[in-house]
């Protein structure tokens, strides 16, 4: 980035994400009431809210896919000391209607062998379950490889899988080399490194490729998957804290200074993401035009944003994320 980009780019205000509504097998083709959309093109199962190519949606570079503000604006977006490459996090909201494949993801050494810059552990935020919902998440104690390999083959993966039941407010820990499957019944916030590789072992005969050997070298038999109970306090719940994110809770009662936002032992310049799990905000200053938070909307913070001002307009569940960086900011 030349001198000229980095003045442009030294303060950088908060601005909205344009969500990419994304088609899958087991998806809906109707996300009221949580988005305004039908689909007369297929059933849309993922709706990306920090995709790469979701569309800078106000301010000065509105129009713009996030991951060419990452690539022009590292500095502005991430803050110094840090030389990751692009966006670190994805989010999603996950609309199952039908199971997912049962299938694991990549560590970060893993999808590096395989010429990716990053491997894949995520997080889910049960926003709604009906009565019974449950998740796949890990494989039951004692099972081998050798007896995933049979049980993909003879169809009988799932009698290999943990099943675990969640409920609204539940968080799902899923670290890369977990095998693990959604079921249908809830409304998930996904929090994820920005990584897309998936190796599915079983699809239920579904017509779509499986990366069986792939996934038998990502798989770890046990793992650290599993709830993490929320813990509280004075001034925000945290839902999780792992190498890779934190995902907190923040009550905002009328107004909240941004300066507030960080944790304690979290640097007061740093990127984050504001998500409206319920009711709406707006983000005020004198150094920007106002940004509204609409429900299920996203804003993202840069790290060298302005100081701001959180309003509640109305029912506010705000969610903030934010990156972590495994053995200090690289």
């Amino acid at each position: 980035m030349n001198s000229n980009a980095a003045g442009v780019f030294a303060e950088l205000a908060p601005f909205r994400i344009e969500p990419e509504f994304v088609a899958r097998v087991w998806g809906s083709n109707d996300l009221n009431p949580w988005y305004p959309f039908t689909s007369s093109n297929g059933p849309v199962g993922e709706v990306w809210l920090t995709g790469d190519e979701c569309k800078v949606a106000s301010g000065p570079h509105a129009g713009k896919p996030l991951a060419e503000l990452f690539r022009d604006a590292p500095l502005a977006m991430l803050g110094p000391g840090v030389s990751a490459a692009g966006s670190p996090l994805l989010m999603k909201m996950i609309f199952a209607r039908a199971k997912l494949s049962v299938q694991v993801h990549p560590d970060d050494a893993l999808a590096q062998k395989y010429g990716y810059p990053r491997g894949k552990t995520e997080c889910w935020y049960a926003l709604a379950a009906e009565e019974g919902a449950k998740v796949a998440l890990g494989l039951r104690q004692g099972t081998t490889l050798e007896q995933v390999r049979a049980a993909i083959h003879d169809g009988t993966m799932e009698s290999r899988l943990n099943i675990v039941s969640i409920a609204a407010g539940d968080m799902v820990f899923v670290d890369a080399g977990t095998v693990h499957a959604i079921w249908p019944g809830s409304v998930l916030l996904e929090t994820q490194q920005n990584c897309d590789l998936t190796y599915r072992l079983y699809d239920y005969g579904r017509p779509r490729e499986l990366q069986i050997e792939k996934s038998l070298e990502a798989i770890r038999l046990t793992t650290r998957a599993g709830k993490v109970p929320a813990r509280s306090g004075a001034d925000r719940t945290v839902l999780l804290e792992d190498d890779y994110f934190c995902i907190e809770r923040i009550p905002v009662n009328v107004s909240r200074p941004s300066t507030s936002l960080p944790g304690r032992a979290e640097p007061l310049r740093g990127l984050s993401y504001l998500f409206a799990a319920a009711g709406s905000a707006r983000l005020t200053s004198p150094g920007f035009e106002a940004v509204e938070l609409a429900e299920r909307g996203i804003v993202a913070v840069p790290a060298m944003s302005p100081i701001f001002a959180v309003q509640d307009l109305g029912g506010l569940d705000l969610i903030r994320i934010s990156p972590r960086w495994p053995g200090g900011a690289s």
